[in-house]
């Protein structure tokens, strides 16, 4: 920036660098008169955002966070897909008390089913070991972390959220249809990974871009939203399973694209990119359209010109790289930490998150009637994260929820009997949700503007990865309950305690630049 056209004035009360614009032509007094009103950029977006916030702006925040139902059915898809259902003996001589057909004569026994009914039955998967049965899960997981390493600085750089939002769910339906023309395991598992891969993103991108639309009294709201979604899309599973029961898996998949795909389609043409996200890499023109399309009717005037022609945040635009976003990550040592620890936390709560809904197949209850407990057990979950997130302290309440998760999954191993058992796998999910959504939410206080997409983007892949592991687990389980269960509470208990590690953030302001989050860290000590 050409210094003779640009004036630099320090950090204002609470620390958030300014660079007030103005023209050679003005003078010195104009310029002293323009000090007063330039501002941050989170106050100037409070101000527009949030003070005239409106219900269509609200309902496209909404929208927004709905990709998560989308996100949630693809995730645990394959708990149906993939199951192994139920058999029968046809001969006089073939031993009904086995769990699994595998080793009995061809022609003694027959599926309940038709043989397309499952991956399983369809490919012959009852001899297989673990690593093969779990393979297209697995896959998945791995795809979602393989996609997160390479995509997820895109929204935070040259992309954007709305744009990656629409990429990732547009690559999720499509590879979920062609899932449902694959000829064999490997094809099965190859697109299972390719929507691993676009779904990567997907769940960040939605609730970033849903929070960054709205302004802080409506923040914890919107993202508490998508916590919802996440359970009506989990919930839609069961149905769509029953309503399949007798037919091809391959249906379910088809199901569930068609739907996703014609969301991506209005996401494109219908959703604003989010102007905090604009204003950071100095598309400001670009931020005032955003806003006078949200803005109130009486604010569509040249007052929100006005406040942004002396508002541009020290950031050269023309230096942003794919990686940039992760550069600074890794070259501040306290967003380093904050990260890390974040990381290790997402990783236990991920591996019980991912394994628990996987693993109720070997409690030996009614399959469709656990996986509907497991996906309600995620709406209270919300209601207690909606009623707790603006009482209670962000970092004592996640530590508090991952240990009762651990907890609870320890009880499932040594109860025997069912109902009691199933009990405490609920009561160990909906800890895990709840610890999940507030981790997230502390995720996104945590981190600025400039990289919290990045940032939030590598907590979920902490969580995938935990994902990854949990399939071989859960099948090794089939054989040692304590393999799966007792492993879940094992690692939950250790990784939660990570979290003592990260400064509290309620009541915070969101920051939009590194050196900002820097100030107010120097503030806090002082």
């Amino acid at each position: 920036m050409n210094l003779s056209e640009s004036h630099y004035y320090p950090p204002m009360a609470d620390g958030a660098p300014l660079l007030a614009c103005y023209n050679s032509s003005e003078s010195l007094d104009s310029l002293e008169n323009q000090r007063p009103a330039a501002t941050t950029i989170d106050g100037t977006l409070e101000r527009y955002v949030d003070g005239n916030c409106r219900s269509s702006q609200l309902l496209q925040a909404i929208f927004v966070s709905l990709a998560w139902a989308f996100d949630a059915q693809q995730t645990f898809i394959s708990v149906f897909t993939d199951a192994e259902p139920a058999w029968h003996c046809t001969a006089a001589t073939c031993p009904s008390f086995g769990s699994t057909p595998c080793g009995l004569p061809p022609g003694s026994w027959a599926w309940d089913f038709p043989a397309d009914a499952s991956v399983m039955s369809e490919w012959s998967l009852q001899c297989a070991g673990s690593a093969v049965v779990g393979l297209p899960a697995s896959a998945y997981f791995a795809g979602c972390l393989i996609g997160g390493l390479l995509l997820s600085t895109l929204a935070d750089t040259v992309l954007g959220r709305k744009t990656m939002l629409f990429f990732s769910c547009f690559t999720m339906s499509l590879s979920a249809a062609l899932t449902a023309v694959s000829p064999n395991l490997w094809a099965y598992a190859a697109m299972r990974f390719l929507c691993g891969c676009g779904r990567a993103t997907v769940g960040t991108s939605s609730l970033v871009l849903s929070t960054e639309m709205v302004g802080k009294r409506w923040r914890e709201k919107v993202s508490i939203s998508s916590f919802f979604c996440f359970t009506l899309g989990f919930l839609s599973l069961p149905a769509l399973a029953y309503l399949n029961r007798g037919a091809s898996w391959r249906t379910l998949y088809l199901w569930t694209s068609i739907p996703c795909f014609f969301y991506s389609v209005l996401i494109y043409f219908w959703i604003n990119e989010s102007p905090r996200w604009l204003l950071v890499r100095g598309r400001r023109d670009e931020a005032i359209q955003a806003l006078k399309r949200m803005a109130a009717a009486n604010d569509r005037n040249n007052a929100i010109t006005s406040s942004f022609s002396k508002l541009i945040v020290e950031e050269n635009a023309s230096d942003i790289g794919v990686f940039s976003a992760m550069k600074m990550l890794w070259e501040k040592r306290w967003a380093l930490r904050r990260l890390l620890a974040t990381m290790i936390v997402g990783f236990g709560l991920g591996l019980l998150y991912y394994g628990m809904p996987l693993n109720v197949g070997n409690l030996g209850s009614d399959l469709y009637l656990s996986v509907t407990f497991n996906a309600l057990a995620e709406l209270p979950s919300s209601l207690i994260t909606l009623f707790l997130i603006g009482r209670v302290n962000r970092r004592s309440t996640t530590v508090a929820f991952a240990t009762a998760s651990g907890a609870f999954s320890f009880l499932c191993v040594a109860v025997t009997a069912e109902p009691w058992q199933m009990a405490a796998e609920l009561a160990s999910f909906f800890s895990a949700c709840t610890a999940f959504g507030f981790l997230l939410i502390y995720c996104i206080e945590l981190f600025p503007t400039c990289v919290r997409n990045s940032a939030i983007a590598m907590l979920r892949q902490a969580v995938v990865l935990g994902g990854v592991l949990a399939p071989m687990l859960v099948a090794e389980g089939r054989k040692r309950s304590f393999i799966s269960f007792g492993v879940f509470g094992v690692v939950v208990c250790s990784c939660g305690m990570f979290v003592a590690c990260l400064p509290e953030t309620r009541g915070r302001s969101m920051c939009d630049t590194m050196e900002e989050e820097e100030s107010k860290q120097m503030m806090n000590a002082s």
